[in-house]
């Protein structure tokens, strides 16, 4: 069976990094469709000088990712409903040349299969830290995907799967592309992680603060995704946000709790922090991190833990006021 592939670009001012997403497309072969939330760049402009279809987001509604994701390919089906594959892709990423062949020809092979993604690699790992920690973020084997933190945004999707999922969820503010491979997977299908090239990703984060930001974003969706879909079968991030709970919360509060009564003896319990990275840095080890690698990322996964536990409590307050709005960490125009 032949399939019709039609891509789905998502972006916020962008800038040049749009320019480069766009160029890597072939806008000729594919229809493109390129969902704006809100830029002040020129984004839209751009998108429909480089062959893209554009689609702006009504701002009186939060901006989510999964929202424009879902506007995208709605669209892209209403003006090409021959389109069986959905190729998304983020405005801050290059697809790689062969990538959409490969990742077609493995749907006629496995037909449980409901998508797919591939290796993903980060433009500048070399000049910040941040960029390095996302690209060993990344760093995941080929196969089928049991672990649904390892399906990004970056992937190909089959159009009647992901109708029939009712597309991504609007509401879920960060790892809306995980809490959809939960369904899919509830739902009996499949997702595959190909041992192809697939995209490059440029985060071009350069503060402390914008890494701060992510890892409370992350904690945000641990309780999410924990919430939607904890119950089921597949116990989404219940590890995840005990884990969260445990060491960004309930160990700093004994510690604190303790230091009067314990004249100080409490915070032996920081002890604690070095063996969960000791674990964290043997574990990146077997996946085939050098240990300078295995150990910046020991150190930092630490760190995130109280940024992870800020943004989870953000989650619950969220919840409780029914409104959820995207927490960004990149700059405009970074």
């Amino acid at each position: 069976m032949s399939h019709q592939v039609g891509i789905v670009v998502i972006g916020r001012n962008e800038g040049e990094r749009l320019r480069a997403c766009l160029e890597s497309l072939d806008t000729e072969k594919y229809p493109v469709v390129y969902v704006d939330s809100g830029s002040t760049d020129g984004s839209v402009n751009l998108a429909l000088q480089l062959g893209a279809e554009a689609v702006e987001l009504d701002m009186s509604t939060p901006f989510t990712a999964a929202r424009a994701r879902n506007a995208g390919y709605r669209k892209l089906l209403e003006k090409h409903p021959s389109v069986s594959l959905l190729q998304f892709i983020d405005g801050d990423c290059t697809l790689a040349p062969d990538w959409i062949n490969a990742a077609a020809a493995a749907f006629g092979a496995n037909p449980k299969l409901a998508a797919v993604n591939g290796h993903l690699q980060e433009r500048h790992p070399e000049k910040t830290i941040y960029n390095k920690l996302c690209q060993l973020e990344w760093r995941s084997p080929a196969g089928i995907i049991k672990d649904y933190g390892g399906f990004g945004g970056i992937a190909m999707i089959r159009a009647d799967v992901l109708e029939k999922m009712g597309g991504y969820n609007p509401e879920v503010i960060a790892g809306e592309d995980s809490e959809l491979g939960v369904r899919i997977s509830l739902a009996g299908y499949q997702i595959e992680k190909l041992d192809h090239p697939m995209a490059t990703h440029d985060a071009n984060m350069r503060y402390f603060s914008q890494w701060w930001k992510r890892s409370v974003r992350a904690g945000h969706a641990i309780g999410q995704r924990a919430h939607i879909n904890g119950d089921t079968e597949a116990r989404d991030n219940i590890k995840e946000k005990k884990s969260t709970i445990f060491w960004g919360m309930i160990l700093p509060l004994v510690i604190l709790l303790g230091l009067i009564p314990t004249k100080g003896l409490s915070l032996i319990l920081l002890g604690g922090y070095v063996v969960l990275g000791y674990r964290i840095y043997k574990f990146r080890k077997s996946m085939g991190d050098t240990p300078e690698e295995a150990f910046l990322y020991a150190r930092y996964n630490v760190l995130a833990k109280f940024a992870n536990a800020i943004g989870l409590v953000k989650f619950f307050i969220n919840q409780r006021a029914g409104r959820y709005e995207i927490i960004e960490y990149k700059h405009s125009g970074s």
